[in-house]
């Protein structure tokens, strides 16, 4: 099978809520491989505590090129403890420059409860406006629900979880199988 005809592998939504002094990442379960679901309870939503600091990370795309850039981001923390925004833009760095971490397929959603960041491989970091960012195949349907729900009285939590709920009921890549984890400055 050549490599175009390959299908891919597609299937995650992970969302980042800043609301009320916390922010929430949740993700979904779900790995598909063209139209096949391979895993509807994969874990990609994690905690690191580097240094004794708490980070919250969520991540799109592959898992191994995933769970490397994790590995990366935590050296850098460690070299740079409590400052998640250096070592994001120094992950970055490596990942825009190094030859080898540029053919990595992934994007990440990362936060120390007081920044939020979304960290990809064209070397961007970005703050995303609003208190909400999303990635993966439902990201944009997640973020699109979550935006509408922030001037609710609804919690981060809240707000995830439904805009989560939201992406699944639209998006065939998208499953409602969540895994949470919030953190507060």
């Amino acid at each position: 099978m050549a490599s175009s005809d390959f299908p891919g592998w597609h299937g995650t939504t992970i969302i980042g809520v800043k609301k009320g002094g916390e922010v929430v990442i949740a993700g979904d379960g779900q790995v598909s491989l063209g139209q096949t679901v391979i895993k509807g309870t994969a874990r990609k939503v994690r905690r690191l505590s580097p240094g004794g600091y708490d980070v919250v990370a969520g991540f799109a795309g592959s898992t191994a090129d995933a769970f490397t850039l994790l590995e990366r981001l935590e050296s850098k923390l460690e070299a740079t403890p409590g400052q998640l925004a250096r070592a994001s833009v120094e992950l970055a760095k490596d990942w825009r420059t190094d030859k080898y971490l540029q053919k990595l397929e992934a994007m990440l959603i990362v936060s120390d409860g007081a920044d939020m960041l979304v960290i990809t491989g064209a070397g961007d970091v970005l703050e995303p406006e609003h208190d909400v960012t999303a990635i993966g195949s439902g990201g944009n349907y997640a973020l699109a629900a979550a935006r509408g729900m922030m001037d609710t009285d609804k919690d981060a939590e809240a707000v995830a979880r439904d805009a989560m709920q939201i992406a699944a009921d639209i998006c065939v890549y998208t499953n409602g199988n969540l895994t949470v984890e919030k953190i507060s400055k």
